[in-house]
């Protein structure tokens, strides 16, 4: 963005800024009748009294995800947009390279009918599908959590196994190492493959990569966002004819360009 366009933009933040204040006026001025717009509070991370989370530098907390009192996540961990993490009446836990995927819900549990205190115990390199619901239970290393699966409390999780989608697991319930569960109530179906095996450990990896990147996005400047619609905008995708009538060869910039590790299949296309 150039200097006419920041003064410009300096403008209309001053005209923005110029007409709220004129509502607020008008609002006054209407006594009771008047109708006052609650701004959001949203915090992506906020204190329970002294229950504060402690996240890891390299760790990626997405702007509309919520985690909030006792939770720790660990190095290379991805917590994405829309997740709720609440550790008020107990402490959530989660690992290194774990990746918690959109609108997912993890909770604890002060008491329940069998009288235990819960907290929720994730692993390292675990993948919990979007939307899922973990409540009170352990999922440990290299486990897998299907989207819209729900984990009531004392649930276990064994290294290595998988809660299929949609399912439902029971309270107290254990999966073992290796087999995958599914149903309402969920059961056992089969054992997994050594390639489905591998699979769990890739997904973790490709959410971790997947993470630096939606990391770099939102740490951006606003200039920078403006300078990166002008490229697209230049380098926009036409028809090979009407650039062959102009003599134009356009060649994507390296700034709009996911890196391999994001898309894998691109670099083995490549090679």
């Amino acid at each position: 963005m150039g200097t006419l366009g920041k003064a410009i933009y300096t403008v209309g933040f001053w005209i923005r800024e110029t007409g709220q204040a004129i509502d607020r006026l008008g609002s006054r001025l209407q006594g009771r009748y008047y109708f006052q717009e609650q701004l959001s509070r949203h915090r992506t991370l906020m204190n329970i009294f002294d229950k504060a989370p402690v996240v890891d530098k390299d760790a990626f907390v997405a702007p509309s995800a919520s985690v909030i009192g006792d939770v720790q996540v660990g190095r290379g961990s991805s917590i994405w947009y829309g997740c709720v993490l609440r550790g008020d009446v107990n402490n959530i836990s989660i690992g290194a390279g774990t990746n918690i995927q959109d609108n997912s819900l993890v909770h604890v549990a002060k008491s329940n009918l069998s009288g235990k205190v819960l907290p929720t115990i994730i692993g390292d390199n675990v993948t919990v599908g979007h939307s899922a619901v973990l409540h009170g239970c352990t999922v440990e290393d290299e486990a897998f959590v299907g989207m819209g699966a729900t984990l009531l409390d004392g649930v276990v999780v064994e290294k290595n196994a998988m809660v299929a989608a949609g399912a439902l697991v029971r309270q107290n319930t254990r999966i073992p190492f290796g087999e995958v569960w599914g149903g309402n109530p969920a059961k056992f179906l089969r054992k997994l493959t050594d390639e489905e095996i591998a699979f769990i450990s890739q997904s973790a990896t490709n959410y971790t990569n997947l993470a630096q990147v939606h990391a770099a996005e939102n740490a951006k400047p606003f200039d920078e966002i403006e300078f990166e619609k002008v490229l697209r905008k230049k380098f926009a995708h036409k028809d090979e004819e009407y650039d062959s009538m102009l003599g134009v060869v356009r060649e994507t910039p390296p700034e709009l360009i996911l890196p391999d590790n994001v898309l894998p299949d691109k670099a083995q296309k490549a090679s």
